[in-house]
């Protein structure tokens, strides 16, 4: 079973991006109040969750039945892909349209019609490969 998106890996991203400067200084991303999940489309449910307040995560683990505002999937070896290289706004945007990057709740179109929300989005890619 992959690591990815369990409880201690969850933690783990949640320490990261808390501790990020470019993201808790980042106005439009303080503003953000979400719960994420992160998972693989084969799968029922995602894997982890995450809950944002003001641009920090408050909450890191497990995903309970909680309601989402955003459901990412993709399969495994798109997401080891994505963390294991610097991505930006070109290679998620082709993920997306053809089908490796799957919204099952969200918006995708709503995070790139704003360019600081799609920027933060985007750390949130690289904030993974750090862990």
């Amino acid at each position: 079973m992959s690591k990815l998106f369990n409880e201690n890996w969850m933690k783990r991203f949640q320490s990261e991006w808390n501790k990020d400067i470019n993201l808790n200084n980042n106005t439009e991303t303080s503003r953000w109040n979400l719960t994420i999940g992160y998972g693989f489309p084969e799968e029922g449910a995602p894997r982890g969750c995450i809950i944002m307040k003001n641009g920090h995560i408050t909450e890191a683990g497990l995903y309970h039945g909680q309601t989402l505002d955003w459901d990412l999937r993709a399969k495994e070896l798109h997401w080891k892909d994505w963390l294991n290289r610097e991505v930006g706004s070109s290679s998620i945007g082709l993920a997306y349209t053809t089908g490796k990057l799957k919204f099952l709740s969200g918006d995708y179109w709503q995070i790139v019609k704003n360019p600081t929300i799609k920027k933060s989005f985007i750390k949130g890619f690289s904030v993974m490969g750090r862990l």
